[in-house]
């Protein structure tokens, strides 16, 4: 039962329990919690009380709520960090999550201005560009769009991508070794186009990525631009005091 003698809101009580009964296992994804009154009746809290704890797991992307069907467990959103140079396949598997892709477009194109000076090649130079939609467990996580120089992988538009990893490929087929790479993240609100294929609602939370991937000699290899539903990735630090001298 919840303390009222603590000084800690009871809505965070409430959030907090069902929390730890999710990450225990209590709840499993897709099931289906008790109902607000069934909430209000077990903890003997307000009907606010509820509201307020649900929305905050919701946000933390532990819950989705269905309008007249009720509110479901989700898996709990994946926490990524400063980490190793891997591909989306890779991270997935980490997460012991099956990966799988499906591609809405793919082809060669002229480099844009933008695309250009990323890549440090001649404006109009032929790019490939694959936009897929990426799925972890048959769930929508992102969206995202690589830019890679023809010159550098040529016949790569003609190979499938629905379920390989363009990381694996690199390495198998043209032995190029991504050896480094900077990503920047931007909060951004989910487009009412991407929020339809990502199954989320309209101006909601989304990561926005860009990614510049690297060879060992610094020559620029891909470009990728990501957006990634914000209930389901957060972005965690693990942040070290240095020595004092």
């Amino acid at each position: 039962m919840l303390r009222r003698d603590l000084p800690v809101p009871l809505y965070h009580q409430l959030k907090t329990a069902i929390q730890r009964d999710i990450e225990a296992g209590r709840w499993k994804p897709g099931e289906q919690l008790p109902t607000e009154n069934d909430l209000i009746a077990r903890f003997r809290v307000s009907k606010i009380t509820v509201r307020q704890a649900l929305r905050e797991l919701s946000n933390l992307g532990y819950i989705r709520r269905e309008q007249g069907r009720g509110t479901f467990v989700q898996r709990p959103p994946l926490e990524e960090g400063p980490r190793e140079l891997t591909s989306f396949t890779d991270e997935m598997r980490h997460h012991g999550l099956s990966a799988k892709s499906q591609v809405l477009e793919q082809g060669v194109i002229a480099a844009s201005p933008d695309v250009a000076a990323r890549l440090e090649i001649a404006l109009a130079s032929p790019v490939f560009r694959l936009r897929r939609l990426r799925f972890a467990e048959g769930e929508p996580m992102g969206l995202q769009t690589a830019y890679v120089p023809m010159a550098a992988v040529p016949g790569i538009a003609d190979l499938p991508f629905t379920d390989a990893s363009l990381y694996d490929v690199f390495r198998s087929r043209y032995n190029l070794y991504p050896a480094s790479a900077k990503e920047t993240h931007v909060a951004v609100l989910v487009t009412a186009e991407d929020a339809a294929l990502l199954r989320t609602s309209p101006g909601s939370p989304g990561l926005s990525a860009e990614r510049m991937t690297y060879l060992s000699d610094g020559k620029p290899l891909e470009y990728v631009k990501s957006i990634m539903r914000g209930d389901r990735y957060k972005i965690v630090l693990d942040l070290v005091r240095p020595p004092t001298t």
